[in-house]
């Protein structure tokens, strides 16, 4: 199981990986289920790591900066879509 030090994470993004109604939470919870995945917080953006290398960083208020395409890039990119959608 995953865990991180939410200390210094921005507000806006904590409220979008962990309450139910977030915008990523289900994002959060598929990392959850992903062994090969780490994050940290930095700078106030949460980091995720697949076996060592940086594949993508989440910002509070900023768009998602994909690093390198993996497999949890493209759920992200479903989420952002159903949310432009809807």
């Amino acid at each position: 199981m995953m865990t991180i030090d939410t200390t210094h994470m921005c507000s806006h993004l904590q409220r979008k990986l962990f309450n139910e109604d977030g915008e990523y939470h289900s994002f959060w919870t598929a990392m959850l289920e992903d062994s090969e995945l780490t994050a940290v917080v930095r700078s106030r953006q949460l980091h995720i790591y697949r076996n060592g290398k940086k594949v993508l960083v989440l910002a509070g208020k900023a768009a998602p900066k994909i690093i390198r395409e993996d497999p949890i890039c493209r759920l992200l990119h479903l989420l952002v879509n159903n949310r432009e959608n809807q």
